[in-house]
Formats: C-alpha cells, structure tokens, sequence
C-alpha cells in the first residue's frame, strides 16, 4: 500500500514515542530498585502505560490506514477507537492500584535511598519527553491526526508526575520527609485516572457514531452561505472515527443547472470542507430547487 507524506509522518512520531518509552520503562525500573520511591513507581507504571498506549497507536494508525474493502466500505479508522477505549479500562485499573498502595503507606514509615540517582533518571525522563512532545507538536500541525494529538497530549501530562517524583525525592534526601512521596503518588492516580475517563469517553462516542464537533457544523454552514449558486442545504450528518470524519450533506441547486454545473457546485464545497477538515471524508447530494 502507498503511504502518503503525512502517513509517513504519522508512522515515524508514533515509533519515536514508541521508543522513548521503552527507554524511560527501563530507566524507572532501575530507578524504583535503587531508591524504593512510590512516586518513582506510579511514573514508571505511567511509563509503562505510555508504553502499551504508544504499541497500541502504532498499531492503529497502521491498521486505520488500510484502504477501505469489501468488508469495510469505509475503512478501518474506528480500530483507533477501540483500541483507545481498551487503554483508558487499563489505565484506570493501574489508577486504582497506585491509589491502594499509597494509601495504605499512610502512617507507616519509608525509607528512600539513592535519591540523587532516582532524580537524574527523572530529569532524563523529563528532557526526553519534552524532545518527543516538541515532536509530535510538529507532525500535529502537519497532518492533524488525532492519534499523535492524544499521545502528545498523555505525555505533556506526564510531566506532572515526573516533577512531582523529583520533589520527593529531593524532600526524603535533604529533610528525610517520606509523606511527599505517597502524596505525590495519589497526585499522579488522580491525574490517570482522569486521563483515562477523558480518553474512554472520546473513544466511546466515536464507536457509538457520535455527531463531529459543533464548529464543523457552523464552518459548513459559512461555507454554504458564501458559495455562490446555493441555495440552501439540509440533512447535514456527521461522525467520527479515530482521525476520520464522516459528512453527508444534501446541497440545495437550481434545478435548471446542467449536471455538470451542479456537480461542480458540489465538489467546490467539498474541496472547501476537505481544505478545513484535511482528514473530512465528505459525500454530497445534489437536490433540484
């Protein structure tokens, strides 16, 4: 199958994130060895979700492109949907799991050691994270799928729990205060599980053909007004799935127009919507006034 340069991009930035999580999983499993920090742990269990989070968009992405066939009429975009609801039910599970243990440390003392090591890992985290979000903005405003903007955004939230992790440590080696780790832990399950409800809820209106933002509504709407030869238009439908949007829309022409005439309207607003919406898969009908 020939991939087209935003494809490309899409695939490249997906194997970057990819490989900077696998890279960041192995340096927090040392991490949490040497310096026994739950803050550490919930970063690396977050590591390790980017990780499952980032295969599982490889793989859609690389799914969502195959053109459509017998089967599927419209193509294979809604595998990014589901695959995304499957990640939020696991991010959540691993959201109620830190929570648990870093409860049940309160009142117990811990004792955290290498802190000095654990820090420079999570600085290392930090750095390479920023690289790879700085990434993935690029290919965003390139190609605007969908798939690259949630990962982008996961990972600016990843941010969070990695200062939070460098706080506590610095905190249990220079005051020997342990608490700031269990609450920088509930921070960080707070912050996925969130995470994981926004993503589930995105990812479950679009399986269950949910209508395409308002402002695509209101853009058509412009549009329409302003082409000349329209009279009107009606029966404007939307949906999404994964980084597609689906529009069918019934254009109002004069009906004493050539068919070549009106077809053109037609494909006039179509171009336009598509130039909007560069990843619109757009079907219109042409009804006579």
């Amino acid at each position: 199958m020939t991939r087209t340069i935003d494809d490309q991009a899409n695939l490249r930035v997906q194997a970057a994130s990819v490989g900077v999580a696998v890279t960041l999983v192995l340096a927090k499993l040392w991490a949490v060895y040497v310096t026994g920090s739950l803050a550490v742990a919930a970063s690396l269990v977050d590591s390790g979700i980017d990780l499952l989070v980032s295969l599982g968009g490889l793989w859609a992405i690389r799914y969502a492109q195959r053109p459509p066939d017998s089967d599927h009429t419209f193509g294979h975009s809604s595998a990014e949907d589901l695959m995304a609801l499957m990640q939020a039910a696991f991010i959540l599970i691993s959201a109620m799991v830190i929570a648990g243990t870093a409860l049940s440390r309160i009142g117990e003392t811990s004792e955290l050691g290498s802190e000095g090591a654990g820090i420079g890992v999570m600085v290392l985290s930090i750095v390479l994270t920023l690289g790879l979000v700085a990434y993935q903005t690029r290919v965003c405003r390139q190609t605007g799928n969908r798939v690259v903007a949630a990962d982008r955004l996961h990972y600016i939230g990843d941010l969070v729990p990695n200062l939070g992790a460098i706080l506590a440590l610095a905190a249990s080696g220079l005051f020997d205060v342990t608490l700031i780790d269990t609450v920088v832990a509930l921070i960080a399950a707070a912050i996925l599980a969130v995470g994981a409800l926004k993503i589930g809820s995105g990812a479950w209106d679009a399986l269950m053909d949910r209508a395409a933002p308002d402002d695509l509504s209101r853009t058509i709407d412009q549009l329409v007004a302003d082409h000349p030869g329209i009279e009107g238009h009606h029966d404007l439908r939307s949906r999404t799935a994964g980084a597609r949007i689906f529009v069918n829309l019934h254009l109002e022409i004069d009906g004493s127009l050539t068919l070549d005439a009106a077809h053109e309207i037609g494909e006039d607003i179509r171009r336009d919507i598509i130039a909007r919406y560069p990843e619109a898969d757009v079907i219109i009908h042409h009804d006579p006034v």
